[in-house]
């Protein structure tokens, strides 16, 4: 089976770039090249590819906000988008996994690297660059962990009235306020 390919980047030299590429795949062929997100989202619409290079930052919309389009429209839910930057930031990484993303790679991945992610996200599955997996898991790291069936278990000894003043302190509240 081949792997339609859209690619949107505001770049010429890199859509040529990239099209030379999955073009040189025996299993992949692109479908269309778009500057910027409005068009990526009009050619999805009238290409249906099985995956889109998307970059972030364009002009008129940006990735992400195409990304988001693409993935709440009903006539592409087969369309996978492929998250290509060269902003590696956890909360670039966050938002595209939000809008619907598939994957997420860096600019400065090997050619093989980026035809097997595309290969991967064709497949369905979501794929992730090492630095955002580093950055993912270091923000999931620094989230408080959740309370415990344990930690339950010992708020059950406390009466009504000292649980609603250990509300009243986690709320912030002086002892002269909870008074």
């Amino acid at each position: 089976m081949t792997i339609r390919v859209l690619l949107a980047d505001d770049q010429a030299l890199l859509r040529g770039t990239f099209r030379m590429l999955f073009d040189s795949a025996d299993d992949m062929e692109t479908v269309g090249e778009a500057s910027n997100g409005c068009e990526a989202v009009e050619l999805a619409r009238t290409q249906q590819p099985d995956v889109i290079l998307m970059d972030i930052r364009m002009p008129e919309m940006d990735g992400l906000v195409a990304t988001r389009l693409i993935g709440e429209a009903e006539d592409l839910s087969a369309v996978k988008v492929l998250i290509l930057t060269t902003f590696e930031d956890d909360e670039y990484v966050a938002e595209a996994l939000r809008a619907g993303a598939s994957g997420f790679l860096g600019k400065g991945a090997r050619p093989e690297e980026l035809l097997d992610a595309v290969r991967t996200v064709a497949a369905g599955d979501a794929l992730l660059s090492p630095s955002a997996t580093r950055g993912l898991i270091r923000r999931f790291l620094a989230q408080p962990e959740p309370c415990t069936a344990a930690v339950h278990e010992r708020l059950e000894c406390l009466t009504r009235r000292e649980r609603d003043v250990l509300g009243l302190v986690a709320l912030g509240l002086s002892n002269e306020e909870i008074a």
